[in-house]
Parts: C-alpha cells; sequence; structure tokens
C-alpha cells in the first residue's frame, strides 16, 4: 500500500478507522467466509508474537505450560451444571466423525475448565501433589451472537491463555487470585495500557465461581473492554470432579481453585489506546520492528550511504534490536508514510550529510525528531526507544484519567456516559438498585472494590436507594 491510497478514517470515528486500520495495516483479514472468524496477517502474528512472548515470561515464572484436548466429551462438559448454563447457548457441537454419527457428542471448548478438571481428578492424590499451576494458550470457540468484530467479539478466540491451578486451602487459592492480579498490572504496565480492576457483581461472576475480578480498560470511544479475568472457583468444581488430596493426618479433603484468562483482547486494546489517524503506535516493546532505516541516496554518495545503513543495521541487530533497511525503489514519503500506518517506533533516515556528520535523523512515530551518533547507535536508540515508551504511556494514562469520573446522581451519571465517559458511583450492592443502574442508564454495572490509581473509591449513599454503598465502576461495554 502506498501514500496515495488515501488517509484512514479519523480515529473519532473509531469503529471504522479500527476495522480499516486491521487490514491497511495487515493485521487481520476479516474476508474468511465464516462469519466471526480471522486470518492474522504475518505482519499482525508478529505483534502478536512479541505481546504473548512478554505473558508467557511472566507466567512461567510460577506456572508451568500444558496443552489439552479441543475436544470435550458431552458427559464430562455436562458435569457442572452452573457452568454450563453460562455458556449452553455458546458451544459449537460435533456430532459426526465423518457420515458417522458419533456416540458422544464432542464440545468445542469455549473455555477448558471441564477438559482439564476430570485430569486434575487423576493427578491430585496428596497434599503433596499441591499446588498445581498449569497454562495453555489455545484457540476457544464460542457462538457470539452479538455484532462480531475482530478480536473484540469472535467466534473464534485464537489466542485464549488460560490459567488454572489447584490449592490446598480456600485462602491459598485467594493468594494465587491476588498475584495473577499483580501480574495482569505488569504484563499491561509492559504494553502502556492503563487498567482498571474490580470484583463483578454475583449475577455477572463466571459461571460457577466464588468471585470474579475482572480487568478492564477504556477505549478511545469511552466503551469499556474486558481484557483479562481472575477467577476463585472455591471447592465448586472439585467436588463436581472429585479433586480431592489426602493432607498431613490422612484425611480426604477436596481441593481449591482459580482460574484465569486474558485473549487476543490485549492486541485489541493495544491498537486503539496507542493509534492515532495516520496508523498503529506500538510500544518499542512489542513491536514488531523497533525501527527502520531509510537511505536517502543521491548521486555518486549512494554507495557509502548503503554501506553506512547497512553497517547501522548490522550494529542495531547485533544490540538486539528488531531493525528493517528499506531499501525499495520508492519515493521516501511514501516509504515515510508505509513505516508510520504499521507504527514502527523510530525511524531513522541516513543521507550524505548526515553520513558526513557521523549522525543519522531519528524520527519518532509522533513525528518528534532528533539525532543519534553512529558510532554510539545501539545506546542512542536504546535512550530514544526508552522515551518513546514514557511517551505512550504518559499518553494512554492521560486519555484514563479524562475519561474517568465520580458522579452522585442517575442525571450525572447519564450525562457522564453520553459524555463517553466511565463513571464511578456508589451503589449498596442489592441487585435491585444494581438493575436499576444498568436500566436507567443503558449502561453496565462493571464492579465493586475498584482498584485504580485514577479514581478514588470512596463509600457514600447508594446512587437509588440512598443506603451506605460502595464505589462501584459503571461503564458501556463491547
Amino acid at each position: 500500500m502506498d501514500e496515495d491510497a488515501g488517509a484512514l478514517p479519523k480515529k473519532v470515528d473509531f469503529s471504522e478507522w479500527y476495522n480499516e486500520l486491521l487490514w491497511r495495516a495487515e493485521i487481520m483479514d476479516v474476508r474468511y467466509p465464516v462469519k466471526g472468524l480471522y486470518v492474522w496477517f504475518p505482519y499482525g502474528f508478529a505483534i502478536r508474537k512479541f505481546v504473548y512472548q512478554r505473558l508467557h515470561e511472566l507466567l512461567d515464572r510460577d506456572h508451568k505450560e500444558t496443552l489439552f484436548p479441543l475436544l470435550i466429551p458431552e458427559q464430562e462438559f455436562m458435569k457442572e451444571a452452573e457452568h454450563i448454563k453460562g455458556f449452553e447457548n455458546e458451544v459449537y457441537w460435533v456430532t459426526h466423525g465423518g457420515t458417522t454419527p458419533l456416540d458422544v457428542k464432542l464440545a468445542l471448548r469455549p473455555t477448558s475448565e471441564t477438559a482439564i478438571y476430570p485430569m486434575f481428578a487423576l493427578w491430585v492424590r496428596s497434599h503433596a501433589d499441591l499446588p498445581i499451576k498449569i497454562y495453555q494458550v489455545v484457540n476457544t470457540f464460542r457462538y457470539e451472537t452479538k455484532q462480531t468484530r475482530p478480536m473484540i467479539r469472535a467466534r473464534e478466540i485464537t489466542s485464549f491463555m488460560e490459567s488454572h491451578t489447584v490449592h490446598a486451602t480456600w485462602d491459598e487459592a485467594e493468594e494465587q487470585v491476588e498475584s495473577e492480579i499483580a501480574l495482569s498490572r505488569e504484563f499491561y504496565q509492559s504494553l502502556c495500557i492503563p487498567i482498571i480492576i474490580s470484583k463483578r457483581p454475583d449475577w455477572d461472576k463466571f459461571p460457577g465461581a466464588d468471585y470474579t475480578i475482572a480487568v478492564d480498560t477504556i477505549m478511545p470511544n469511552g466503551k469499556t473492554l474486558q481484557i483479562g479475568t481472575v477467577h476463585h472457583l472455591g471447592d465448586h468444581f472439585s467436588k463436581t470432579f472429585s479433586i480431592q488430596y489426602e493432607d498431613k493426618n490422612g484425611e480426604q479433603k477436596c481441593a481449591y481453585q482459580t482460574c484465569y484468562g486474558i485473549s487476543e483482547r490485549c492486541i485489541a486494546a493495544l491498537i486503539s489506546m496507542h493509534g492515532d489517524d495516520k496508523g498503529l503506535i506500538l510500544p518499542p516493546a512489542v513491536a514488531t520492528l523497533q525501527a527502520v532505516i531509510v537511505p536517502i541516496t543521491i548521486g555518486k554518495r549512494h554507495d557509502d550511504v548503503m554501506a553506512a545503513a547497512e553497517k547501522l543495521k548490522n550494529d542495531l541487530e547485533a544490540a538486539g534490536f528488531r531493525v528493517n533497511l528499506d531499501t525499495r525503489d520508492m519515493r521516501p514519503g511514501a516509504k515515510y508514510y508505509w513505516w508510520e500506518l504499521r507504527g514502527v517506533p523510530l525511524r531513522l533516515e541516513l543521507g550524505p550529510r548526515d553520513l558526513d556528520a557521523g549522525k543519522a535523523m531519528a524520527v519518532k512515530r509522533g513525528g518528534d525528531k532528533t539525532t543519534i551518533s553512529l558510532a554510539t547507535a545501539a545506546d542512542d536508540v536504546n535512550r530514544v526507544l526508552g522515551e518513546i515508551t514514557e511517551e505512550i504511556r504518559a499518553k494512554a494514562e492521560e486519555h484514563t484519567k479524562s475519561h474517568l469520573c465520580t458522579v452522585d446522581s442517575m442525571d450525572a451519571l447519564n450525562s457522564a456516559l453520553n459524555e463517553g465517559k466511565v463513571a464511578v458511583v456508589h451503589w449498596c450492592r442489592e441487585r435491585g438498585c444494581g438493575d436499576a443502574i444498568e436500566e436507567k442508564a443503558n449502561s453496565s454495572l462493571l464492579g465493586t472494590d475498584v482498584r485504580s490509581e485514577y479514581v478514588e473509591a470512596t463509600d457514600g449513599p447508594c446512587i437509588i436507594c440512598k443506603k451506605p454503598g460502595k464505589a462501584t465502576l459503571v461503564g458501556r461495554t463491547y
């Protein structure tokens, strides 16, 4: 695609901007002939690789990676009634092997509890077997009936990280929940994505869980996107699947469990939070390319410039940076457009005058210019990439702060939501008042126990009934 292909839609038209950017920047192709299933372009899949590489690094500290089958026998899937009720309208069923009807229907996993927990029942025998902490990154299938949108609402979630843990006590499982919340904070800090953590109301928790902690971010249009969940499962599933251990006194006890999930919604948030009217903006840590070198070759100095550009590329690659030397037969302006659209954090321009000065022009994705020394290129690029990271993070944090407010009346809540903001209200935690908030404000009651440096979570009178209430997050959601 060249600079004459036309400008992207403005980001204020977020939906149109997002859909257009996915194919223009070669992230995802939406033309696969099954609704809600999408194809990763190689460039987009490389972004995925570096994002999930970071997630793997964090999980590998105290989890072990594994892989369970996609197909779940009906009898195992149907064991947990409350859990199944939460997914019964979303399950894809395999009923035939070739032309032969199957004796037992097989579900394509919507999530893997009913695939993993029968195996946990075989693996857990003694307190010495605990804790178990495993995770997998797999595709899951859910018959999404709402409007589908790549990476946000899909019928195949292509990159679902789910961790599952088993513990001896409820308190140990709760400690694991807190550990996974901390992991989420660290993960999204590396993506420069501000998050808000809250406890989902009981009617919106994961089916079968004691409670659910959710991770949300605020998208450019003011809607919230859930980009992670941690569930304390108590002993609910261990009773269903007979996951028991013998304690030190020889008594049989049910185990306690947690599960934790992050999907490619994290990449949707990455793209949406940071991008601008020119295309992607990627934090250097997860950018497919961290720098692109554009040689400006003129007349007799062509060979000298190309040799210096090759050396610069080699020096940066030797220092561990992901670099491209763009030698295509295109105008420099067309190359600039190409790489801006794809979100490369840093462009290094090198012409005869730069070469004579022993420098290269360094242009940040946002347009700010500086110079780096060819003699100390690796150190200088590392410094500039660090500046870029902090600038991206600061802009995202400012967006989040500006889209959060605290309100004390339904009129103020509606005004805030209509302005594209997310609000903190006080709620008594009674279902009736929760339903009233959602209905009167055409919104979702996201959660209590709000954890965010961007809001002050105080107690106050319920916005509906005026009884004592807790700080509660309310927004319009995807």
